[in-house]
């Protein structure tokens, strides 16, 4: 579905971001692309998307070279940024304007998506707030049922009720034919969602595993002890208790929680890299 081998990129010639970057991506699967500000995720979408291109190395998505902005490519990608852009069109116009350049385009799915987060298909766009043309444009981007969907902080601006929507809407959208790379660190808004985690740090992926294998090889608990617990490899204060994660010994699973695991994987880089090295859950 998607793979790169060996990519280099830098918006500044002397500083690269990618160097000899390698990750593969099945078709049916919502991943999750976590990591600091600054770690390279919207970069990484981009290149996936073909919004950028990169200055080595190979790039394949979908049988296609994203650089090559080939018709057939941009048909079955659609990306979401952070940073919304709407033009001065009413939601109808918009569907009658930009839904053609989809052949897979769901109307009926896209007047339902529409209907769930409560939209009119006569408001116009650039009067919506931020909230609502994020729902617009998450609409839209189920209802073209492309082959690739890309979505970057996608909860943001994005009422409580309206997360819950989304995350319904997100999991009857997806199929064996469908791939979701969801970018965020609103973790907890995607939980129980995004699966496989892949964790980007500095430009390089030290972490993409999918959340059975985290079940097997971690177990993440709430400690009541008066002191931080001891031989954990990641422990957050709560309110008389602790977060605790630990080497999983005893093969009982635990709930994840993404948060913890996030945090786990930045600060115990070398332990968890020894820990998965014997998985092959690797695309």
């Amino acid at each position: 579905m998607i793979n790169l081998k060996n990519i280099s990129f830098g918006y500044k010639k002397n500083k690269p971001l990618f160097e000899s970057l390698d990750l593969k991506l099945e078709q049916g699967k919502i991943y999750g692309l976590l990591g600091k500000n600054g770690a390279g995720k919207t970069t990484l979408m981009k290149l996936i998307a073909g919004l950028i291109f990169p200055k080595g190395g190979e790039l394949d998505v979908m049988g296609f070279v994203p650089q090559d902005r080939l018709p057939q490519f941009l048909a079955d990608v659609y990306f979401i940024h952070e940073e919304l852009y709407v033009p001065k069109l009413k939601v109808s116009t918009y569907e009658k304007t930009y839904a053609p350049f989809y052949p897979n385009f769901d109307h009926t799915a896209f007047d339902s998506y529409l209907s769930e987060f409560g939209l009119e298909k006569n408001a116009k766009m650039t009067e919506m707030s931020y909230g609502q043309k994020k729902k617009v444009l998450l609409s839209f981007g189920l209802a073209c049922n492309s082959r690739l969907l890309i979505l970057d902080e996608p909860t943001n601006g994005l009422d409580i009720p309206s997360k819950s929507q989304f995350r319904k809407l997100l999991a009857k959208a997806i199929s064996n034919e469908r791939t979701f790379i969801i970018s965020t660190h609103q973790v907890r808004d995607m939980a129980n969602l995004i699966d496989p985690i892949i964790i980007l740090e500095a430009g390089e992926i030290i972490f993409q595993e999918n959340l059975y294998d985290v079940s097997k090889k971690l177990y993440f608990d709430i400690s009541y002890r008066t002191a931080e617990p001891e031989n954990v490899l990641h422990a957050e204060r709560l309110p008389g208790a602790y977060r605790t994660v630990t080497e999983n010994t005893t093969g009982e699973e635990s709930e994840i929680e993404l948060e913890a695991l996030f945090n786990t994987v930045i600060s115990n880089q070398q332990k968890i890299s020894e820990l998965f090295k014997t998985n092959s859950t690797h695309e």
